[in-house]
């Protein structure tokens, strides 16, 4: 299925309702657009609307953050730019994937997203486009 939402950054809690309506507890999300289409700001407001407190940042240099939201709502958020399907596997990452909650990943390679699917996991893509006051969030789930 697949569902656009047109939103400003000031509307990203359309975006927030939607999956927190759609997608179950344990989730993959691939988060796809150009640098700074957004992908960590979602993650920023998806965290606000779990009871997350303090700061959400993008794990470019750490490739994972792990955050716990109220009553155990469990976020990770991933970095995978410039890291290939065969290193993510190498380092044990995808055991990662096991822990209950929604799993962020921006810049995932097509790759992994197979593996993922193919193994079983519940995997969402939602790519992020800019334009000139706002964004669209195709969400195919």
């Amino acid at each position: 299925m697949v569902n656009e939402i047109q939103a400003s950054l000031t509307e990203l809690y359309k975006v927030v309702f939607y999956l927190n309506e759609t997608l179950p507890s344990n989730v993959i999300v691939f988060l796809r657009g150009d640098l700074a289409a957004g992908k960590t700001t979602l993650t920023q407001a998806i965290a606000k609307a779990k009871g997350i407190e303090g700061e959400v940042t993008s794990p470019t240099f750490s490739l994972q953050q792990c955050y716990v939201g109220k009553e155990g709502s469990n976020l990770y958020h991933y970095d995978l730019y410039r890291l290939e399907h065969e290193e993510f596997m190498q380092l044990g990452l995808f055991e990662e994937f096991e822990k209950e909650g929604w799993h962020m990943v921006e810049w995932g390679s097509d790759a992994l997203k197979a593996f993922l699917e193919g193994v079983g996991y519940t995997v969402v893509t939602i790519d992020i486009e800019v334009s000139s006051n706002s964004r669209t969030y195709r969400i195919v789930t």
